[in-house]
This record gives C-alpha cells, structure tokens and sequence, in this order.
C-alpha cells in the first residue's frame, strides 16, 4: 500500500516523504495504517530500498496567520483548491538496506542509490519484514543496530525496542526470543544509565 512520495533528504540515510492526500490518489492512507517504527520499501520491483519511519512532522502554514480571509473554506474549494492541501504530514525515514535481484533478498547495509524525488513509499509487508531480517541461516540479523543508534538521535532506542518487539512477536524460536530479550534490556539499561546525571 502506497502512503507517501520522498520530497527531500537530509542525508544519504534519511528521507523525507510527505503523505499522500486526495489531491494525490482517489483513496489516501488512513493514519493508523503506519506511524513509528513503520517499516517501508521506496522504489519499483526488482530494486527497493527498505526503511523505517522514525519521526513525523506536521505541515500547517495557516498557523499563526492571523490576516484577514478573502474567502470562506467553501468557496476556497471552489476557486483554489490546491488551497486546502497545504496542510500535510511528513515522514522521516531512516535507510536501513535493500532488496534487490530475482531472488529478492535483502541486504542490511547503507544503500548504494540516491532515492530521486517523486519516489513512492510502501508499507512493508510483513513477509518481506521477516525476510529482511532473517540470515541466510534463519537467524534473526539486525546489522543496522548501530546505524539507528548513530543516526536516529533521541528516537534510536525507543525505536529499537519497537523493532525487537515486533521481531519477538515473530519469533518461532525460543534462543532467537531470548536474544532479543537480552538486546531489549541493554537498551533499557542504556536508556536508564544515559538518563543518570553522575
């Protein structure tokens, strides 16, 4: 399901992508059909680039317009509509890896493309969530653990945790869900201790 078009980056692993409207599709996303810790694919088969949605901005250029209303909303719609969709929501997105070739398999690295303006996001499915995540053993991988630490800012952990929490919810293993209980208490405890004021 596509929920949004990339309109900018602020680095080579982050992307801005604003949410698609009725200006832009006849049914646009509901808001509960992604948020935080979304994972997306951006780009067309046989070549996606896989992220996850790590913060939300919200666009309104009426607030704190205080200036006199030539128009009412009514006729606004009338007369310019693109009027009334200035208003939107913007989905940051940190590049996680890619899934690419006939096989599909995924690769947990910084991504080699530049992901052009106009590129559509997608919901991850959840099979190919499963896929990006699992090793060629049938272990779960997160090798972008140090990537969403170093990048994702004062969201990188409670992000992490979203992570394992849908991973571990997966899980058909018991070892694999003790390994990701052990990395969840790291997190917490280097929440905890980075809170600490010594």
């Amino acid at each position: 399901m596509k929920i949004a078009k990339v309109v900018s980056s602020n680095s080579h692993v982050e992307y801005i992508a604003r949410v698609l409207d009725s200006l832009d599709v006849s049914d646009p996303p509901v808001p509960g059909s992604f948020g935080f810790g979304s994972f997306v694919s951006i780009g067309s088969e046989g070549s996606e680039t896989i992220g996850v949605v790590f913060n939300s901005l919200l666009l309104n250029p009426e607030y704190a317009s205080f200036g006199p209303r030539l128009s009412s909303d009514g006729e606004l719609a009338t007369f310019s509509p693109d009027f009334l969709h200035e208003q939107g929501s913007l989905l940051a997105i940190l590049l996680l890896g890619n899934k690419e070739g006939e096989n599909d398999s995924s690769k947990q690295s910084i991504p080699f493309p530049v992901i052009p303006p106009g590129s559509d996001v997608s919901v991850l499915e959840e099979e190919d969530f499963r896929g990006f995540h699992t090793n060629d053993e049938g272990n779960v991988s997160l090798k972008y653990y140090s990537l969403v630490l170093s990048h994702a800012g004062s969201f990188a952990v409670p992000l992490l945790e979203t992570v394992i929490e849908k991973l571990s919810g997966m899980c058909d293993s018991e070892g694999e869900k003790k390994k990701l209980e052990v990395l969840r208490k790291s997190l917490v405890w280097q929440r905890t201790v980075g809170q600490m004021r010594l």
